[in-house]
C-alpha cells in the first residue's frame, strides 16, 4: 500500500503530506537487514518526494525544523526518515528485537524509569501537576481556536450564506436531491450492460451530488465510471472531482477511505470485480470503520468470456458476502442499478458495492424501487407457487423466461430478483411474503459460487451455479456450456417440483 500510495502522491505533488518515517532498523525477527537493505530516502526521491533526515529521534527541534521545511515545500509531498532506538532508557533491551514484542516487566519498567531519571519511579502510575498544567494550557489554546474559528465562520455564514449553505451540505451524510422520487433517476435506459447503465446513473447523480468524487484503477473507458461533465484532479488542477488512481487498487481503496473518514466528499472508486482481491483488506476497513464508500466493481462473472478463467470472478461475491456491515448489490437492470446507487449514497455507515456486468441484458417489467428491499417478487404467479426461482443480475432474466415455460407446462413458478445483501435487514414478515416457508422447492441460479444461497434454497432446494474457475471463450458459449439457459433452469424446477 505504501509504494502504491506513495507513487501517487508524488504524482499528484500533494505537498501537504508530510510522512514521519521511525527507522529503528529492528524487526520482530533481529536487524532489519536480515530482509531489508534497500534505501528508503532514494526510493521516496524516486516517487518525488523531498526527503530529509533526522540523526536523533529524541531531538524535538530538530523533528520540528524538519516539519517546518516539509511545510515550506508547496511542489512536493515530504517524507521525514527519523533516527531512533527501539526500547530507548531500557537497559537491557534498548536497542533488541526483544523490545519489539516481548513485555518489559515490573523490574524492567523501573530500571528504564531511574536510567532516563523520572523522579517518579517507585510509582506505578503518576502525572505530576506540571504535566496536568502543560495539557490544561494545550486545552485552553486549542479551545481558544475552535471559538475564533466559529466565530469567523458564523461571520462567514452571515455575508455568504448560500455559501454557507452549500458547505454545511458538503460535510453532511444526508443528500440534498429527492432521488427517490426522481422519475428520469428510475427510468430504465433500455437494454444495457449494467456497466452502462450505471454509468447513466452516475452521469445523474453527479448533477445533484457536487461533492462526489472518485476514479479507477486505470479501468474507467471499461468500467464506465468517469463523471463526463467534471474535470480530473491533477496537479495542475486541483479543482476536478474525477480522479486518474492509476494501476493502484490497494491504494485507490484505502484512499477512499481516508476521504471518507476525513468527510466533505463522497468517495466512489472502480475496479474490474476480480480485482477486488487487491482491494480486500481496504474494503474489509471501510466494513470495519463503518465509512460508505461506494466501489463499482465490472465484469461480474463468467460472462467476462475471452478475458479467460483469471478475469472470472467465480468466488469474489461470497467473498464480499461474508463480510460484516457490508452491501452487496449484483443488479439486473438499469432500474436495478438505480437502486444500488441509491442504496449506496444514503448509506451512513454501510459501504457498497456495485456489482455490474460485462454483457448486454435486458430491461425487465417490474423492476425498480422494490430492489432497495434486497429481494423482491419480480413476476409471481396465482395462488401458492410450486416453486420459488431466485437469481441476481445477468440470472433473471433466464428464471424470467423460465417462469413462463414452467407456466406452460402447468407449474406455477414465482420469480425473484436477489440483489441480496439488504434482505437480510428486513423484517421477518416482509421475508416470508417473498420466500415462504412452506414452499420448499426452490432453485437459486447465479454464474457464480454456489457458497451462501444455501440459506435461501434450504434442504430441499437446488442451485445452479458455478464449481470451478470457468473458461476462455466468449460468454455466450460459456454461459450454455456451464448450464446458465432456460432449459436447464426449467429441467432443475421441474425436478423439485416432482
Amino acid at each position: 500500500i505504501s509504494s502504491e500510495a506513495f507513487s501517487l502522491a508524488g504524482t499528484l505533488g500533494l505537498s501537504k503530506l508530510i510522512v514521519l518515517y521511525d527507522s529503528n532498523r529492528i524487526s520482530i525477527e533481529g536487524s532489519t537487514d536480515i530482509a531489508f537493505t534497500e534505501n528508503v530516502q532514494e526510493r521516496m526521491a524516486a516517487f518525488g518526494f523531498q526527503t530529509l533526515d533526522v540523526a536523533d529521534g529524541n531531538n524535538l527541534e530538530e523533528i520540528g525544523k524538519a516539519i517546518e521545511e516539509a511545510k515550506a515545500d508547496t511542489t512536493r509531498p515530504s517524507f521525514i526518515t527519523i533516527h531512533t532506538q527501539i526500547g530507548y532508557g531500557c537497559p537491557a533491551k534498548q536497542g533488541k528485537a526483544s523490545a519489539h514484542g516481548e513485555p518489559l516487566g515490573e523490574e524492567e519498567i523501573k530500571l528504564t524509569k531511574e536510567n532516563l531519571g523520572w523522579p517518579y519511579a517507585d510509582k506505578e502510575f503518576f502525572v505530576p501537576e506540571e504535566v496536568k498544567a502543560h495539557v490544561a494550557a494545550i486545552t485552553a489554546e486549542g479551545a481558544k481556536a475552535e471559538a475564533e474559528w466559529n466565530e469567523m465562520f458564523r461571520a462567514y455564514a452571515e455575508k455568504y450564506p448560500e455559501l454557507a449553505k452549500e458547505y454545511a451540505q458538503w460535510h453532511s451524510d444526508e443528500l440534498a436531491a429527492d432521488l427517490l422520487n426522481d422519475e428520469d433517476f428510475w427510468k430504465n435506459e433500455g437494454d444495457l450492460a449494467t456497466r452502462a447503465a450505471s454509468e447513466k446513473v452516475l452521469q445523474k447523480v453527479a448533477k445533484v451530488v457536487p461533492n462526489l468524487f472518485g476514479g479507477s484503477a486505470d479501468l474507467a473507458p471499461s468500467n464506465k465510471s468517469q463523471m463526463k461533465d467534471r474535470e480530473y484532479y491533477s496537479k495542475e488542477n486541483p479543482a476536478g472531482s474525477n480522479v486518474h488512481f492509476g494501476i493502484r487498487e490497494f491504494a485507490m481503496t484505502a484512499i477512499a477511505n481516508g476521504m471518507s473518514v476525513h468527510g466533505g466528499v463522497r468517495p466512489y472508486i472502480a475496479g474490474f470485480f476480480v480485482f477486488a482481491d487487491y482491494m480486500k483488506a481496504g474494503l474489509r476497513m471501510e466494513a470495519l470503520m463503518g465509512l460508505p464508500v461506494i466501489s463499482i466493481l465490472t465484469h461480474d462473472s463468467i460472462g467476462v468470456g475471452e478475458d479467460g478463467p483469471t478475469h472470472q470472478p467465480i468466488e469474489h461475491l461470497a467473498m464480499l458476502r461474508s463480510l460484516p456491515n457490508y452491501n452487496v448489490f449484483r443488479p439486473c437492470d438499469t432500474r436495478e442499478t438505480a437502486a444500488a446507487w441509491y442504496t449506496a449514497l444514503h448509506s451512513k455507515e454501510t459501504p457498497t458495492a456495485l456489482i455490474l456486468s460485462r454483457q448486454n441484458l435486458p430491461a425487465l417489467e417490474g423492476t425498480g424501487k422494490d430492489a432497495l428491499k434486497g429481494a423482491y417478487v419480480l413476476k409471481d404467479c396465482a395462488g401458492t407457487p410450486d416453486v420459488l426461482l431466485m437469481a441476481s443480475g445477468s440470472e433473471v432474466e433466464l428464471i424470467y423466461k423460465a417462469a413462463d415455460e414452467l407456466a406452460a407446462k402447468g407449474v406455477k413458478a414465482r420469480v425473484i430478483s436477489m440483489p441480496w445483501e439488504v434482505f437480510e435487514a428486513q423484517d421477518a414478515a416482509y421475508k416470508e411474503s417473498v420466500l415462504p416457508k412452506n414452499v420448499r422447492a426452490r432453485l437459486a441460479v447465479e454464474a457464480a459460487a454456489d457458497f451462501g444461497w444455501q440459506r435461501y434454497t434450504g434442504l430441499d432446494g437446488d442451485m445452479i451455479c458455478m464449481n470451478g474457475f470457468g473458461a476462455s471463450a466468449p460468454a455466450g458459449l460459456l454461459f450454455k456450456d456451464f448450464g446458465f439457459t432456460v432449459e436447464n433452469v426449467v429441467e432443475k424446477a421441474l425436478a423439485l417440483v416432482k
